[in-house]
């Protein structure tokens, strides 16, 4: 089945859609219930999210999440700052004065903004980094409050450890354990010292985010040439956190750029809402994006951001908003060629989904390709020793190295990903989505997409820990087959689930953590016939893999 795309999409949404605030910040202090699964901490690839609403992020959550990541530290032994930021959404301030409370309570020196204000992910990874770069002692690690895109009653919690990259499923479990026990035994091992009382303590100290970071753009991306070119940028802020880097960063490089909409509103009024009717600050979705699209005649570039700034949207004057497999292809294969300082053995990185187009431009280049399950983690001890040059997965987040080859971020980064848009426009005087075509014109068009279909839990349990052997299908939409995998072929570990692999096409079926659904991400490169026929035979193996369980 696909998604039935709303109505409302791509609409402004009425006033009396929006979340009320009010209601949402008072419900933060309400109890969650332990015994119900649902309102417990849990760690996904992107830390814990949930809603005050629906007890699932509430001032508790923050309470233990906080105390169990200071008992992690000290049982590590990282006893050097904790960098904290915060995004926009209206969940993140009582969750940060809720974590300052217990971070200063339990003697962790705390780096927050120096005007309290916004710091994106990446931000706080290139921070991390910095700190640690060349120490053996002291180490730091960091905490992002954000959701990502999710929609504005929504609140994340992210745990970065001192290579400044997210937390690894053994971290995060050993977290979650803890912070669950600490909220089932009513709170008792919490430590806590008044927020303000905090605030004034020599634990709580002010950092400038904005300079560090934005003084160091030039060291990964080439500012200069954007300078010098002149070409005309528009940055959508989508009323995230990095609302204020773009004024700074346009400031400090002399960029012809405006920043459009720089309204800060945590109901996000100003968005449209996204395919479902909901606002949802995915600045991938065409729907969420209406606007910005729009614009594309008025710059030779756009890019916007989502609310944590670790995901990016390129609209280009010549295609309107980029697929971003079509953007990750195009900007490893500028980048390869145009980095020289890069170490001669460094990899592309992907996710298991992503496009089978970056596997032809690695080809293309010369360069190994490793390819993980989903999540930017696996990722990390690349992009800290040079091992990847590059490495981005499917929904839209990437990062890739400073020009001399060192490590910049370890996690997302989708400010550098939207500025290096406008390097490559100009570079080469053709936008991303032309370089792109070219790239089609010799490497082959594929065509991507993901659909849903129904699975129960038993289903969805069975597809986790399918094995490949289980997949008896010699053929798929009229090829034979010629891999199947249930272990990523990059670093051995499990997907979650199967891929199957043709010459001129792929299915990848993995459970959903949320709904009673499984994906299948899809990719063909012949024609929409042969993608739909991939998907339809798709759902047939998967469904005889169920039937023999």
């Amino acid at each position: 089945m696909t998604a039935k795309v709303s109505p409302l999409a791509g609409m402004p949404l009425d006033p009396s859609q929006l979340v009320d605030v009010a209601k949402l910040l008072q419900a933060y202090f309400d109890r969650p219930d332990p015994t119900q699964a649902a309102q417990r901490v849990a760690f996904g690839t992107s830390g814990h999210r949930g809603s005050s609403f629906l007890l699932s992020f509430n001032e508790a959550h923050i309470l233990a999440i906080a105390q169990a990541i200071c008992l992690y530290r000290k049982q590590h032994g990282i006893d050097g700052p904790l960098f904290l930021g915060i995004d926009t959404h209206a969940l993140s301030r009582p969750a940060f004065e809720t974590a300052v409370e217990v971070f200063a309570a339990n003697g962790v020196v705390t780096m927050v903004d120096e005007h309290l204000r916004f710091t994106p992910t990446p931000v706080i990874s290139h921070a991390i980094i910095g700190h640690n770069r060349g120490r053996s002692s002291g180490l730091a690690d960091g905490v992002v409050i954000s959701p990502s895109h999710n929609p504005p009653a929504d609140g994340g919690f992210k745990y970065n450890m001192p290579h400044g990259g997210p937390a690894d499923t053994d971290a995060t479990g050993w977290i979650e354990r803890t912070a669950n026990a600490l909220i089932a035994e009513g709170l008792g091992g919490v430590l806590r010292m008044p927020y303000e009382r905090a605030l004034k303590s020599d634990l709580v100290k002010r950092y400038g985010y904005i300079d560090a970071y934005v003084g160091d753009l030039a060291e990964v991306v080439d500012m200069e040439k954007i300078r010098s070119s002149g070409v005309t940028i528009g940055i959508g802020p989508l009323g995230g956190a990095g609302l204020d880097y773009y004024g700074p960063i346009i400031e400090r490089y002399g960029l012809n750029a405006t920043v459009i909409d720089a309204r800060l509103d945590p109901t996000f009024g100003f968005m449209s809402a996204d395919w479902d009717g909901k606002i949802r600050m995915d600045c991938s979705s065409p729907y969420a994006m209406a606007s910005l699209i729009g614009m594309r005649d008025r710059f030779d570039v756009v890019f916007a951001n989502d609310t944590d700034a670790d995901r990016h949207g390129i609209v280009t004057r010549s295609g309107g908003l980029m697929n971003p497999n079509h953007y990750l292809a195009t900007s490893i294969a500028y980048l390869f060629p145009n980095r020289p300082n890069w170490p001669a053995k460094a990899a592309i990185g992907k996710t298991i989904v992503s496009s089978a187009m970056i596997d032809r431009v690695a080809g293309k280049l010369g360069r190994r390709l490793v390819e993980v399950p989903v999540g930017f983690k696996w990722f990390v001890d690349g992009l800290s020793d040079g091992g990847f040059g590059f490495a981005g997965e499917e929904s839209a987040g990437a990062s890739f190295l400073r020009r001399d080859g060192t490590s910049w971020t370890t996690d997302k980064d989708g400010i550098i990903l939207g500025l290096l848009a406008a390097e490559i426009t100009a570079s080469t005087g053709a936008d991303p989505n032309m370089l792109y075509e070219g790239l089609t014109a010799e490497l082959g068009a594929p065509l991507y997409a993901r659909v849903d279909a129904a699975a129960t839990p038993a289903q969805k349990a069975v597809l986790k820990t399918l094995a490949a052997p289980q997949i008896t299908a010699k053929e798929l939409a009229g090829e034979p087959i010629t891999a199947i995998q249930s272990d990523a072929p990059g670093n051995g570990a499990a997907i979650g689930g199967v891929k199957v692999s043709t010459k001129d096409g792929w299915f990848c079926a993995r459970p959903s953590g949320t709904e009673e659904v499984y994906k299948i991400y899809a990719e063909s490169f012949r024609d929409e016939a042969h993608l739909r026929q991939i998907q339809e035979e798709a759902q047939a193996i998967i469904n005889m893999a169920f039937a023999a369980a």
